[in-house]
């Protein structure tokens, strides 16, 4: 006779802080979710911050760093190609990322269903090819042709996605719509059935207030927040989703990256710095600072010569 494997508390994985988080505060490692919110509320351009940020190792929306960078699977089925490039060289060069290596790969079929066997099939594989450690699909309701209300529908197509992220310990992330209409929880107001709120394990939720674009985060197992404001802006020569640098006190005393420490003081400086003087204006340990400096040279961001260090330019 066949035995579950049962093993005692005390004998569980425990998770380091290092692999907890796969943007930081945003979205949990290996993570499946929804990002919802009602038509107009830039859905699809978070889905597109979220995968530049795990791409080029860069705080997403400017705030929440990414812990370890690597490739990202993306689907936009309502977007042209064209519109989805112009899109992501935009947030690009808002975040100063060398477009040439980004580590985005887009799948250009005009149809992908989630109901449909051999569809299923093709994307598990290039899953498997390319091991992406985040997912994007926009959106929800151009994955299939089921009944979004019936939970018996709806849960084959979520499971199939939970096996896909627990098979090769990708991050999954699934734009879907929101009904109009204020709802006492954010979750609430997804269209179709309660199975999509229940199935994250990190959700993220946009709604308008009046001019006021506003950001929801919640989270299987940490902390939840709300009421975080965004803007849709040019940054730096592109187009790019951002927390307000006027949307509190919490905004200005987020954490930093060290990348971002690094690109943001060479680019305060009217000279090229040299490496102790760039590590001690970051205020970075030294194996983090060679380390970040070596990703950021390979990436084509940064030119170091003769001991010194300078911007690129991408």
């Amino acid at each position: 006779m066949s035995r579950l494997d049962v093993r005692r508390a005390c004998e569980l994985e425990a998770q380091s802080a290092a692999r907890r988080w796969l943007i930081e505060g945003l979205w949990a490692e290996s993570a499946v979710g929804i990002v919802g919110g009602e038509p107009k509320c830039c859905k699809s351009f978070l889905g597109l911050c979220m995968a530049v940020s795990v791409a080029a190792g860069v705080p997403c929306l400017g705030r929440f760093p990414v812990a370890t960078r690597g490739p990202v699977l993306l689907f936009a089925a309502e977007d042209a190609p064209h519109i989805v490039r112009e899109r992501l060289q935009g947030i690009c060069a808002s975040a100063r990322v060398n477009w040439d290596s980004l580590d985005i790969h887009v799948i250009v079929d005009p149809v992908v269903r989630l109901d449909v066997p051999d569809d299923r099939t093709a994307l598990l594989a290039e899953v498997e090819r390319l091991r992406p450690r985040l997912v994007v699909l926009d959106p929800f309701v151009r994955l299939h042709r089921i009944d979004e209300n019936a939970a018996a529908e709806v849960a084959p197509l979520l499971a199939y996605l939970r096996v896909l992220q627990r098979s090769f310990g990708c991050a999954v992330a699934l734009v879907h719509h929101a009904r109009k209409g204020g709802h006492a929880r954010a979750g609430q107001a997804l269209r179709g059935s309660s199975e999509l709120h229940a199935w994250g394990d990190s959700n993220l939720y946009l709604r308008r207030d009046g001019e006021r674009l506003l950001l929801s985060i919640e989270h299987r197992a940490a902390a939840s927040s709300s009421g975080l404001e965004l803007a849709l802006a040019e940054r730096t020569g592109g187009l790019t989703l951002h927390v307000r640098d006027d949307a509190g006190p919490a905004a200005a005393e987020s954490p930093r990256s060290p990348a971002e420490r690094i690109l943001d003081a060479l680019s305060d400086a009217s000279t090229p710095l040299t490496r102790r003087e760039l590590r001690e204006t970051c205020r970075l340990r030294n194996a983090t600072f060679v380390d970040t400096l070596a990703a950021l040279q390979a990436d084509g961001r940064i030119r170091v010569a003769a001991g010194h260090v300078q911007l690129a330019l991408v």
